[in-house]
C-alpha cells in the first residue's frame, strides 16, 4: 500500500510539474507563440487536467495540423491560421466534455443507487466511452499519419535532387516535427491500449480479468500524461532553454518574454 501511495504521489508530481513547465513556457515566451505550440499547449492542459478524455482529440488536432503542413504545403499557409487553431482546440475540448456529461447523466439515470464509476457499473456506457475516447481517435490518427509518412517520403526523394540549402533545412525541421508527433502518438497508444483492450474484452466476452491487473493498466494509461513534456524537452532545444530559465527562476528576475531561445 505504501509503495502504491509513493508511486501515485510521484506520478502526480511529475505530471503536474512537467506539464506546468510546458504551459508556462508557451504562455510566457513569445518565440513559442506559434500554431503548433498552441496545440501543444492544449495537449499539456489536457495532460494536466483530464488527460484520459481530452488527450485523444488533442493529439488528433496535432496530426491534422501536421497533415496540412506536410501533405498540402501550398494550402497550409492560407488555411491553417490562428483562427483555425482556436477552433481545433475548442472542438478537442468541447466534444469530450459533452460526451463525458452525456455518459455520466445516462449512467446516473439508469443506476442511481450505485456509487461506483459509471464506466464500471454500466457496461454498455463504458463500452461506448472506450470506442469514442480511444479506438475512434486511434483509427483516425493512424490513417492520417500513414498519409503524412507517405507524402513525407515523396518530398524527401524530391528534395534530395535539389541543391537548395533552405529547402533542405525546412525539410529537416518538418521531418523532426513529424517524428516527434509519431512518438507522442505512439506513447499514447502504448500507454492506453492495454486498459482499453482489456475493458473491451470484458464487455464483449464477460471474461474475468484480475482487478489488480486492470488497475495497473489504468495507471499505465494515466502515466501517459507524464511523458509528453520529456518528449518536447528531448527533441526541441528551445523547450529545454525555456525549462532551464523557468526552473532556475530567471524569468522572475527580469522580462525575458522576447528572449531568443536556442
Amino acid at each position: 500500500m505504501y509503495i502504491l501511495c509513493i508511486f501515485i504521489s510521484l506520478l502526480s508530481v511529475l505530471i503536474l510539474c512537467g506539464n506546468l513547465l510546458v504551459i508556462i513556457s508557451i504562455v510566457y515566451f513569445r518565440q513559442l507563440h506559434t500554431p503548433t505550440n498552441y496545440l501543444i499547449l492544449s495537449l499539456a492542459v489536457a495532460d494536466l487536467l483530464v488527460g484520459a478524455v481530452v488527450l485523444p482529440l488533442s493529439i488528433v488536432s496535432l496530426i491534422i495540423y501536421r497533415y496540412y503542413a506536410v501533405c498540402q504545403p501550398l494550402k497550409y499557409r492560407t488555411k491553417v491560421n490562428i483562427h483555425v487553431i482556436v477552433i481545433m482546440v475548442l472542438v478537442s475540448w468541447t466534444v469530450p466534455a459533452l460526451s463525458g456529461i452525456t455518459i455520466a447523466v445516462l449512467g446516473v439515470n439508469k443506476e442511481n443507487h450505485n456509487k461506483r464509476c459509471v464506466l464500471y457499473r454500466n457496461v454498455s456506457v463504458g463500452f461506448v466511452a472506450i470506442i469514442v475516447s480511444f479506438f475512434l481517435p486511434g483509427i483516425i490518427m493512424s490513417m492520417i499519419y500513414v498519409k503524412i509518412l507517405t507524402e513525407a517520403q515523396k518530398q524527401i526523394r524530391s528534395i534530395q535532387n535539389i541543391n537548395c540549402q533552405i529547402m533542405k533545412t525546412e525539410s529537416k525541421m518538418e521531418r523532426k516535427a513529424t517524428k516527434t508527433l509519431a512518438i507522442i502518438m505512439g506513447v499514447f497508444l502504448i500507454c492506453w491500449s492495454p486498459f482499453c483492450v482489456c475493458y473491451t474484452i470484458i464487455t464483449a466476452t464477460h471474461f474475468v480479468i484480475p482487478v489488480p491487473l486492470l488497475e495497473a493498466f489504468k495507471w499505465l494509461g494515466w502515466s501517459n500524461s507524464m511523458f509528453n513534456p520529456f518528449i518536447y524537452g528531448f527533441f526541441y532545444s528551445w523547450f529545454r532553454s525555456a525549462f532551464r530559465m523557468i526552473i532556475s527562476g530567471k524569468i522572475f528576475q527580469a522580462d525575458f518574454t522576447n528572449t531568443k531561445l536556442n
